[in-house]
């Protein structure tokens, strides 16, 4: 997974009055859990643009002013409730050997045959959370649809991964193709023609017109025994 490098410097004091006067410089307080002691440090708000306001998961580097550097995670974020500034960021810290929940993104491709019939394609999650080691983290997850048919269902056990795991029920379901009005019922695929269109040739070989041997409507007399009387004596 990429990662975004914050450059920050560490805080001395963490009462109102510091973080107050720590906004009105541009600066955007913030924590750091997940060790021994939690890493209070500051940084400006721009340098969080690229990593809040954008759709793609990435893990960051936080480099602060004393030489020390530390690998984690955004966990939360408080915005301004009238201005949507950034209020407080808290991290977490991220460890080689230790499991880290993170929500992914979930990018699809394909064009769906549901969608080319007239369907309409409903993302239900565009995120979906997993938990693996900081190195086994993806940066999106992958799904494609290009068989999905009107009335199908992507569930997030079809997107399953040896590498991580998801952190939701196996009936959560990723994406579907609803009906729309102007759509059209789903062709049978080309093996079931085939094999229809097989059943039908063998049915009708070796068979005749029905009526065929049954003779015309008004055609020629049957002929009569031998010795009967003729018509009209």
């Amino acid at each position: 997974m990429k990662s975004i490098t914050i450059n920050g410097s560490q805080r001395e004091s963490v009462g109102k009055r510091a973080t107050k006067a720590l906004r009105n410089a541009g600066q955007v307080p913030c924590v750091l859990y997940g060790g021994d002691n939690s890493v209070h440090f500051a940084a400006p708000e721009l340098a969080f643009s690229k990593l809040i306001y954008t759709p793609n998961a990435h893990t960051v580097v936080i480099a602060l002013d004393n030489g020390e550097t530390f690998n984690a995670v955004l966990q939360d974020i408080q915005f301004h409730p009238v201005t949507d500034r950034i209020l407080h960021i808290d991290f977490y810290r991220l460890y080689e050997d230790k499991e880290i929940a993170m929500d992914i993104p979930v990018k699809l491709h394909g064009t769906s045959r549901g969608v080319l019939n007239g369907g309409v394609l409903r993302r239900n999650r565009r995120k979906l959370r997993v938990k693996a080691l900081p190195e086994n983290l993806p940066d999106f997850i992958e799904a494609d649809i290009s068989k999905m048919k009107i009335g199908a269902k992507l569930y997030v056990t079809d997107l399953e991964n040896e590498l991580y795991r998801f952190l939701h029920t196996d009936n959560t379901v990723v994406c579907q193709i609803k009906t729309a009005r102007a759509a059209i019922v789903d062709e049978i695929d080309e093996d079931e023609e085939l094999e229809e269109g097989a059943e039908g040739a063998e049915g009708t070989e070796g068979t005749t017109a029905e009526g065929a041997a049954a003779p015309a409507e008004g055609g020629g007399d049957a002929p009569k025994p031998e010795g009967a009387p003729a018509e009209g004596n």
